[in-house]
This record gives structure tokens, sequence and C-alpha cells, in this order.
């Protein structure tokens, strides 16, 4: 289960990383490892603060 959800870490950090990177570039991979820390620590700062999140999206909408 972990190595399934680094690898779609990987699959989509790749995407990102090829839009500033081209592949065949020596350097591709510190770019898609860095798109990839960048992704985790999004989704898991979106997890932390899920319920302050969701308060806030009530009191905007209202």
């Amino acid at each position: 289960m972990l190595q399934g959800l680094l690898r779609l870490f990987f699959v989509i950090s790749g995407a990102i990383a090829s839009w500033f990177v081209g592949r065949e570039e020596l350097k591709f991979p510190v770019v898609q490892m860095v798109v990839a820390v960048i992704l985790f620590t999004l989704i898991i700062s979106v997890i932390a603060f899920w319920p302050e999140l969701k308060s806030w999206f009530k009191r905007i909408r209202k």
C-alpha cells in the first residue's frame, strides 16, 4: 500500500516536473523529488488542518 502511494506521488510529481525540466536532463530526478515532497507536505497539511479548514469554509458560505 505504501509503495503504491509513493508511486502515485512520483507519477504526479514527474508530470508536474516535466512542465519545468526536460525528462532527459540530469536534474530531473531532483526536481521530481522536490515536487513530490511539496505535494506530500500539502496533503499532510490539509489532513492536519481539516477541522479548521472545514469551519472556515462554512463561515465563508454564510
